[in-house]
C-alpha cells in the first residue's frame, strides 16, 4: 500500500478531512508567504529605509533650520474614535543643527503661544513622527504649522500650505466643509 493512511473516518466531513489535510496546510505555509512582500514594506515604511513616509511634502524653512516634512502615508485622516480624526507625519532634522533643537511641534492652523504649539515630534533626528489631530475647526486653507524650540529659549514658526504638505487632508477637508454648509 502507498501513500498516507486514510484513517477510518466514518461522517463526510471527517472523510473530506482525512483526504484534503496535507493540501490545507500547504495552503497554512504559502498564504504568509503571498502576504511577506506587503509586510516588508511596512517594516521599511517603519524603520526608515523606504524613506521618511509614503509623500515627501518638500523642505520647510523654519528660522535657521531646514527640516524635512513628509506624509508618513498618503490616506485622509483616520477617524481614532473618541481622540477624533488623526494624521501622521514625518520629519528629519538638518545635519548638525541637532544639538541646538530641544523640540519640533506640529499643528494645523497658526499657534497661538508655544504652549498650544500642537503635536510633538519624537524619535531619531533622522525620523522623527508625530500624530496630528484634525480639529473640528480645521479649514482648508489653514496651514501646516512647524515650531522649533530651541535650548536657548528661541523658538521658531513657519507655516506650509496644507493642500502641499498633504493633498488628502486638503481634499477631505474640502469635502467636509461642503457638507457643513
Amino acid at each position: 500500500m502507498s501513500g498516507v493512511a486514510r484513517g477510518n473516518a466514518s461522517t463526510r466531513w471527517g472523510r473530506w478531512w482525512q483526504d484534503w489535510r496535507f493540501h490545507l496546510s500547504a495552503l497554512a505555509v504559502i498564504a504568509p508567504c503571498i502576504a511577506f512582500p506587503a509586510f516588508l514594506h511596512q517594516a521599511r515604511m517603519f524603520t526608515g529605509e523606504a524613506g521618511l513616509g509614503a509623500r515627501e511634502a518638500g523642505v520647510l524653512q523654519v528660522g535657521p533650520y531646514a527640516l524635512r516634512l513628509a506624509e508618513f502615508n498618503t490616506f485622509e485622516p483616520m477617524d481614532a474614535g473618541i481622540a477624533g480624526p488623526r494624521k501622521v507625519f514625518t520629519l528629519a532634522l538638518c545635519q548638525g543643527c541637532e544639538d541646538s533643537i530641544r523640540a519640533v511641534h506640529l499643528r494645523i492652523g497658526k499657534p497661538r503661544s508655544l504652549r498650544a504649539a500642537g503635536s510633538l515630534f519624537s524619535g531619531v533626528p533622522e525620523r522623527l513622527s508625530a500624530d496630528l489631530p484634525v480639529p473640528d475647526s480645521a479649514r482648508p486653507d489653514d496651514g501646516l504649522w512647524v515650531t522649533v524650540e530651541e535650548w536657548n529659549g528661541n523658538s521658531h514658526k513657519a507655516q506650509m500650505p496644507l493642500e502641499q504638505a498633504s493633498p488628502a487632508t486638503f481634499a477631505w477637508l474640502a469635502r467636509k466643509q461642503e457638507t457643513t454648509k
